[in-house]
């Protein structure tokens, strides 16, 4: 079966399960080449509907996962997005589809921070080679920092578990009426996921359901083993 009837399974599969429904969300999950986004040794596995390594104690996420976030952050056409733990990179081009669906300087952009040296080079190589290269960009650091340099955000989300306490900087850098969709809880995978939202000072927060992540490591994350 070729790639391209594989991810169709997969996103028909995500619909009857009810994970997919905008129709945005969909197209950009058609789209998306996610087997330019895993290890070589993995890609038979790419359009399952699970967890894959990508090496250094990192996944990409399973794709309901990468549709639930996307679905959550109710992302839009010129919204400037801030991803904490680009990984693979494939979730960022699903977020970069949403907000800049051509190359055009008056569309959205999507910023995302990766800890691993050689997972961002990795990153960058698979967004050009699936066209998103100038809808996004990596940078190397520490993603609890945020990315003071483009803030405020329209939206921000976080691919790795954050402590309870969500870091300062992340609340300081989303813009008002902005949303962050974040795990928080344990380093040992006890986590929920919640959607917040910022009105003035003050936090909306929804909860939304039980999920697993790698911890999220830095300053105002987990410190490191």
């Amino acid at each position: 079966m070729s790639f391209e009837n594989k991810r169709k399974n997969l996103v028909e599969n995500l619909i009857k399960r009810g994970v997919l429904i905008k129709k945005e969300v969909v197209n950009a999950m058609l789209k998306i080449p996610r087997h330019l986004f895993v290890p070589e040794g993995a890609i038979s596995s790419a359009y399952l509907d699970s967890p894959l390594s990508i090496g250094f104690d990192q996944t990409i996420s399973a794709p309901h996962m990468n549709a639930m976030m996307c679905e959550y952050l109710e992302l839009k056409e010129g919204d400037k997005v801030l991803e904490i733990g680009t990984g693979s990179g494939y979730h960022a081009a699903l977020c970069a589809e949403l907000v800049a669906p051509d190359d055009s300087e008056n569309l959205g952009h999507v910023y995302t921070i990766e800890r691993h040296e050689e997972l961002v080079i990795r990153a960058r190589m698979s967004l050009k080679e699936a066209g998103y290269d100038k809808r996004v960009t990596v940078i190397h650091g520490d993603g609890t920092l945020g990315y003071i340099k483009e803030a405020p955000y329209d939206k921000m989300l976080v691919t790795a578990a954050s402590p309870e306490k969500i870091p300062q900087p992340f609340k300081d850098q989303l813009k008002d009426g902005g949303l962050l969709c974040i795990p928080t809880g344990t380093k040992s995978f006890s986590q929920t996921l919640y959607v917040i939202k910022k009105k003035g000072d003050n936090y909306e927060i929804e909860k939304k359901c039980a999920v697993r992540f790698v911890p999220l490591i830095g300053r105002y994350g987990f410190e490191r083993n």
